[in-house]
């Protein structure tokens, strides 16, 4: 009997490639003091900020503050922001309806600044300023508070200081795109002949400036301040609020203020400081590069900045608007990659001001499309307000440049987050009637050749040129008709008229036009011949995952492509750089990833991590977010790849409680160049396919799940939903899993230095 056990026992293991353990699962530890790891990922200034580029920066979804020197006089220069006020001409565009300005406090004080000291506390999120003058020091604290609509500005004045004084300076009310071509040299912008500016603000009275605005409309500046120790320390709390159609401003900031104060500033503090001290636990990451791993929790930050669940789409600068040639949302490549890095770090919550501004906005969806076509169809141009108005998308083979797929690539992001969630309701009521309009409107255009296939007229493949049969928008017709086809038999949506129609797009589309030698063309007949920074012709490799190295032949053309694009340098930015790293991870090249991600660092970056193509675009630092998660995880073709693409240089990291697709949660460790252990825990009970370098892992649960090897390295687990597997290598079956942050010995990367 005992024989024949052993032997049960022997089929068992190779015929699963497994080893099973029938013990309690082991729980996961996590030894993370949060406040002491995230002091080494704040933001130092040895001397102060003098611009935009350098400064510290605070927000809360809608408000945003920055604080640095002003280089050309002597004062410390707060900029106020708020993401809804822009203007309200009719039409669309960015001289009629841009975001606005608002202005900025001068702090003066009495002697001449000689130096300072500044630090952003991102646990706290707030920063703290030493101002050193020939007459003493101010310090500063100052934050934008988490939940409630107000800044909150401490100041503490030696004795030869106390009678530093605070200004309002409000900002011209005009389109910064408007304002860039009257100040910046060697601007590329004509302003329209006919724009008529802005009135100027009403004069500040009593702590409230006033600014109307032709189209109608209105913004309020509203502070209230206090005095304490004899007028050496001094509180301010100011708000500012935008009204449309109604001239309702003032009395909006006057309640927020009003409310604010109701709460007390040591409850408004604890409140702030809980809010943030939540957000960042919801997930954890550890590398062995300081540099990295301060740029990952600074762009954590960021986000959070940036945008909530009930407040404002992200747009080319989030909360901190400043002169630029884009003051809107741009759908050609920025909102996409902006929102990335929101799925994998389990802040989805985040991510919801992008589902509400597709979603909520779908008649201005429908009149960006031709008249024409609006019966069926949706899609949005370039760039857009924050309610997505954006004027008429082109037409196929009539329009020149017609841009037509920007809403399909916002479409993917969707449905990323649909899939890192798996709510169904989420996807029958709102994705799936929003995807299909977007690609319906492909369909209008699809014409049959005498090759017996689906073709595509001249469309504009971002920023590249137009070109018949575009690989930019193959692939996301491709994509499109692909998903609606799964999302129709996951809702068992039988009685859907247009599924014949997808099932033949995708049977006889054209093939992606490729060249053996270059790889991926930008369209048929259309080579890429000269520097191009995006790349929006590989499409399908990346984000898309439609073509990808589990096929050699679509490897070999993947890694052509990305070689042929990245030849030509000349036009090349930073994200030009953040795409080519997760390029490389979806090949399984972690060592090529980190080279990419370097040139970002070394040449793009500014010192607080924002950066600037002519004006502020927030998406490229965020995509390298993005791009450290492709090292690290994947999820597509319903397999999750742990330590995909892990550069050799970094031997020992963890990440705790990342989200896949399919929802589930996973945290992984790795020890001198080897993956230790891996916890994967589903929140939907979806179908869970593990891809992992473990040998001869051995699976623990609180019920034994069946585990079925598939293919080298790939493990099927039968995981219910609320259950969770510890992977582990054999020698680590007795260890307790732990996660704990890296020993670093590079900290505070970030920030002005001294030279």
């Amino acid at each position: 009997m005992k024989k024949k056990l052993f032997a049960l026992f022997i089929c068992l293991y190779f015929t699963t490639g497994t080893l099973w353990s029938l013990s309690p699962a082991n729980k996961i530890k996590a030894d993370i003091d949060w406040p002491a790891f995230m002091q080494k990922q704040d933001m130092t200034w040895d001397v102060l900020p003098e611009h935009w580029y350098e400064s510290a920066f605070m927000g809360n979804g809608m408000l945003g503050l920055m604080i640095y020197k002003e280089p050309a006089a002597n004062y410390l220069r707060l900029e106020t922001g708020h993401c809804a006020i822009h203007d309200h001409r009719p039409g669309a565009g960015l001289f009629n309806n841009p975001r606005l300005l608002t202005g900025h406090f001068a702090l003066h004080p009495q002697g001449d600044i000689v130096g300072g000291t500044m630090r952003l506390d991102l646990w706290n999120a707030e920063t703290h300023a030493q101002i050193n003058t020939t007459r003493g020091s101010i310090t500063l604290r100052a934050l934008v508070h988490a939940s409630e609509m107000v800044i909150i500005v401490q100041a503490d004045a030696t004795e030869g200081e106390k009678e530093f004084r605070c200004e309002w300076v409000p900002a011209q009310a005009q389109s910064p795109r408007y304002l860039y071509a009257h100040t910046q040299a060697g601007s590329w912008i004509t302003p329209p002949a006919d724009y008529q500016p802005n009135p100027q603000p009403e004069p500040t009275v009593q702590g409230m400036s006033l600014q109307r605005l032709n189209a109608g409309g209105e913004t309020a500046v509203v502070w209230k301040s206090t005095h304490h120790k004899n007028g050496q320390e001094r509180t301010w709390l100011i708000t500012v609020a935008h009204t449309y159609p109604q001239q309702t401003a003032v009395a909006e900031a006057e309640h927020a203020l009003q409310q604010a104060k109701a709460k007390k500033l040591k409850n408004l503090l604890k409140e702030h400081r809980d809010w943030w001290n939540n957000y960042y636990p919801q997930s954890f990451l550890t590398l062995p590069d300081g540099v990295k791993e301060n740029f990952y929790w600074i762009q954590m930050y960021k986000l959070a900045c940036a945008t909530r669940a009930d407040r404002a789409l992200i747009d080319n600068t989030g909360p901190w608007l400043t002169v630029t040639p884009w003051p809107n949302a741009w759908w050609n490549l920025n909102v996409q990659l902006t929102y990335w890095p929101l799925n994998a770090s389990n802040h989805l919550d985040l991510a919801a001001s992008l589902e509400n501004a597709l979603y909520g906005n779908t008649g201005n969806l429908r009149r960006n499309v031709p008249e024409a076509y609006r019966s069926n169809s949706l899609a949005i141009n370039r760039s857009s307000n924050l309610e997505c108005v954006s004027g008429e998308v082109g037409i196929p083979g009539v329009s020149p440049n017609a841009e037509v797929g920007l809403l399909t690539w916002a479409c993917h992001n969707l449905w990323l987050i649909y899939r890192h969630k798996m709510d169904d309701d989420l996807l029958r009521h709102r994705l799936y009637p929003l995807l299909k309009q977007s690609v319906n409107y492909y369909l209008h255009f699809l014409r049959k050749e005498t090759d017996g296939l689906w073709h595509l007229p001249a469309t504009y493949s971002p920023e590249y040129g137009s070109a018949e049969d575009c690989n930019f928008d193959l692939a996301l017709l491709r994509w499109g008709c692909q998903t609606l086809l799964q999302s129709a038999e996951r809702l068992k949506l039988d009685d859907e008229p247009l599924i014949p129609r997808w099932k033949d797009v995708l049977e006889n589309l054209t093939p992606y036009p490729s060249d053996p030698q270059e790889g991926l063309l930008i369209g048929r007949n259309a080579p890429y011949a000269s520097s191009h920074r995006h790349y929006s012709h590989l499409l399908a490799a990346y984000p898309l995952y439609l073509l990808n190295r589990e096929d050699p032949a679509e490897q070999t053309l993947i890694e052509r492509s990305l070689a042929h694009w990245q030849s030509k340098p000349e036009a090349l930015r930073g994200y030009s750089f953040t795409g080519a790293s997760s390029l490389s991870s979806a090949l399984g090249k972690g060592d090529d990833a980190l080279t990419y991600l370097k040139r970002l660092f070394d040449s793009y970056l500014s010192v607080n991590t924002l950066y600037r193509e002519s004006g502020p675009v927030i998406e490229t630092p965020l995509s390298a977010a993005q791009s450290i998660h492709d090292m690290l995880l994947q999820s597509w073709s319903g397999k999750i790849r742990v330590f995909p693409a892990v550069p050799h240089t970094w031997q020992d990291l963890a990440f705790r409680d990342f989200r896949t697709e399919g929802a589930f949660l996973v945290s992984a460790c790795r020890r001198k160049g080897k993956t230790a252990f891996v916890s994967v825990r589903s929140l939907a009970g979806e179908p869970c396919t593990i891809v992992t370098d473990i040998e001869r892992p051995v699976f623990r649960a609180k019920r034994t799940p069946k585990v079925t090897q598939v293919a080298e390295q790939t493990y099927k687990i039968d995981l219910q939903k609320g259950e969770e597997v510890l992977i582990c290598a054999e020698d680590n079956m007795n260890k307790e899993p732990v996660i704990a942050p890296v020993e670093n010995k590079q900290t505070n990367c970030f920030g002005k230095k001294r030279p």
